[in-house]
Formats: C-alpha cells, structure tokens, sequence
C-alpha cells in the first residue's frame, strides 16, 4: 500500500477541517534513538497520526525523531497513548506551546532525512553521545546567577527578537556557522587557569545536544545545556511563578512563526530604528527575506523589505511573472536582513531615486508577457 505523502485534513473525505472553531494543542518533541527501517517507522506513524488528525512537520531519520506539530487538543491525551505505544518514543517528553494565536500548522507532513538538524557536522569525527549536563529552568537560573556564560544556539533571525540576558549571540544564519563561531569565541576566552562554566539554549533543546557534545569534543568539559529550550522553560517558568531570565519572544518554525514569552521588546525596527519584535518575510517573493517590521513600515512598504522590492510587489501579477522569472530568491542564500543601518542607508536612496524618477525599474517598460 503506498502512503501518501502529505494529509491535508480539508481535502480528506471524512475528516472535519482543523479550524478556528476547533481547539488544537501546538506541541513538539524529539528523541535521538535508533531507528533501523526510517520509512517503514515514517509510514505507520503517518497512517496513525492521520487517523488522529494531527498536522504538521515531522522529521525521521536512521539516528531519531524530530516532530513539530499540533493535535486536537480533546485527542491530545489519545495521541499521548499512540506515541507510547512504540516503544523507541515511549515516555518522550512533550514540549507544548505557551501560545497557541494563528495556526500553527495545515496540514501533515513527516519526511524521511538523512539527519534530524541540518547542522553540517560530521558526526563520526566526535561522540555525539557525550553530551552536556541537562538542566531544567530553576537549575539554569541559578547558573546564570552564579555567572556561568550564557551561548544562543539559534540562528541569527531567531535570537534577534528574544533572548536570555546577557547570553552571547551569534552573528551566524546557520547552525554550522554559528557552531564554529561559538568554538572560536571560548577558544579566544578559555585560559588554562580557568574554564568558563558553559550554557546552552535554543528553541526546542535538540541543537543543544549536537552543539554540547562538539563542544566537549573540543575540550570544554563544563558544559551545560536548557532541557526542552526555550518552550519548556518558558512553560516550567509559567507553572512555577519564577521570574523568566528569557526576554521577548521565542521563534518558533510553523505558521505562528513567533510565540510570546514576555513583554519586553528587544528588538528594533529595522525600517525606521521604533522598538519592535514583529517579525515577517518581505512579501516579495523572490526577496522573502525575514526582518523586524513595525505596523506602520509594513504599511507604507506593503509588507516589504525596501521600497525597491515594494515596486515589484506591487506590479500587474502578468507584469511580475514576467519580471520575476527564472529568478531564485534571496533568502535560499540568506535567511535574514542582518544589518539594519545598511537597510535603512538602502530605503533612503532608493526613495529618493523614486522621488526623482517615478519608478526604480526604468526596465519595466520593455516587458511584455508572453500572450495565453
């Protein structure tokens, strides 16, 4: 029988859409664990979950599972027993979503990968076993209280909106990239005298055990990392009335693409330089780059990045498939706009360009669509 590869509840026949009017609980998990028939493991759980209407997107692979999904929030303790019922996922701990707002996700997808992260690394040249000390919020709190170094494990786009205080933040937009900058900055502070005690954290806790068990391949031995990532501190905090040492929001990679943490914005604008933490694509798609947009730029740039991409966006729909054709967009090289004053330096040329002559495609005039 052959398993279809994506379920989308609002096509499937006897199945209720998974709406607004629906409640629905967003959660994730992973487990790294053997895993010897990848497909054939894939392709029960598609069958099972479909059944349970679950949606979202899931990664298995010959070393575990990495899931990130959502779940009748009534069938949520019905999928708690089917995920228990095998026995590599029995007992995983479930990270669930502080926030739930726009829906995380639409459909089902679970992909067979060669890795669970993207994260570049050859895991034959370290023991990706020899992890660091797990350690829950209250823990983790205390460590950094006591003046262990805090290290994001995220992404660049991701640690811009929200952060622990004081945590170093990488300037990398991979995971690869940001892994060998962390190495080189504790190679630059590490003395023989003394070693920094070492935290890690990120979204979900699964890059935290790839990146403690490269660190302590490189000789850093106190290493500690945040059990679950942000999404069960932020829950453990929620519970236990603890003050939340985590600042803003928490990146997530569904259809929320961000979940509250706190209140406090840590992040500006980068159109007009106003406090901000509202983080979109430019609508542009052969842009699509992330950035930090306020309500009023998102207005005046009709949710683009740049008065230039704004042009296009806002083109005939015939006129821009001509214009955009065979084009690649710019965030399959860079995920994120990564230097505001270069954006702003950028918008304000190009808004005086547009001033002096109506249009920054002087171009556009000499295409025409190729008739139906």
């Amino acid at each position: 029988m052959t398993v279809p590869k994506e379920f989308n509840p609002t096509v499937a026949r006897g199945v209720a859409p998974a709406g607004a009017a629906e409640a629905r609980t967003t959660l994730s998990f992973y487990r790294y664990v053997v895993i010897d028939k990848p497909q054939a493991f894939r392709d029960a759980l598609f069958r099972e979950w479909s059944a349970l209407r679950v949606l979202g997107r899931i990664y298995v692979a010959r070393e575990g599972i990495n899931a990130q999904l959502s779940v009748p929030s009534a069938w949520l303790e019905r999928f708690r027993n089917a995920v228990d019922a095998h026995e590599l996922l029995k007992d995983v701990p479930f990270k669930i979503a502080v926030e739930e707002g726009a829906i995380s996700f639409n459909k089902l997808t679970i992909k067979v990968r060669p890795k669970l992260v993207a994260d570049g690394l050859a895991d034959d040249a370290f023991d990706a076993t020899n992890v660091g000390e797990h350690l829950d919020a209250d823990a983790f709190n205390r460590k950094m209280d006591a003046g262990a170094m805090v290290i994001d494990m995220r992404n660049n786009y991701e640690c811009m909106i929200g952060h622990f205080e004081g945590a170093y933040l990488p300037k990398a937009d991979t995971f690869r990239a940001a892994i060998d900058e962390v190495v080189g900055m504790l190679g630059e502070k590490k003395t023989e005298e003394q070693e920094p005690e070492i935290l890690l954290y990120c979204t979900g806790g699964i890059r935290c055990e790839k990146a403690s068990a490269y660190l302590r391949h490189h000789g850093f031995t106190n290493v500690g990392q945040l059990h679950g990532g942000i999404i069960d501190y932020a829950r453990q905090v929620k519970a236990s009335g603890m003050a939340s040492k985590y600042k803003g929001q928490n990146f997530v990679f569904d259809g929320r693409m961000t979940e509250r943490i706190t209140d406090d914005v840590v992040s500006a604008c980068m159109q007009c330089g106003v406090p901000s933490d509202r983080i979109a694509n430019c609508a542009q798609h052969t842009c699509n780059m992330l950035l930090v947009q306020c309500e009023a730029c998102a207005a005046r740039y009709a949710d683009c990045c740049s008065p230039s991409c704004r042009e296009i966006h806002q083109l005939p729909e015939d006129i821009k498939r001509a214009w955009c054709k065979g084009k690649a967009s710019a965030s399959s090289k860079s995920k994120a706009i990564s230097d505001p004053e270069a954006l702003r330096k950028r918008i304000a040329e190009e808004e005086a360009l547009l001033a002096q002559n109506g249009t920054l495609y002087p171009e556009m005039m000499d295409i025409s669509p190729n008739p139906m």
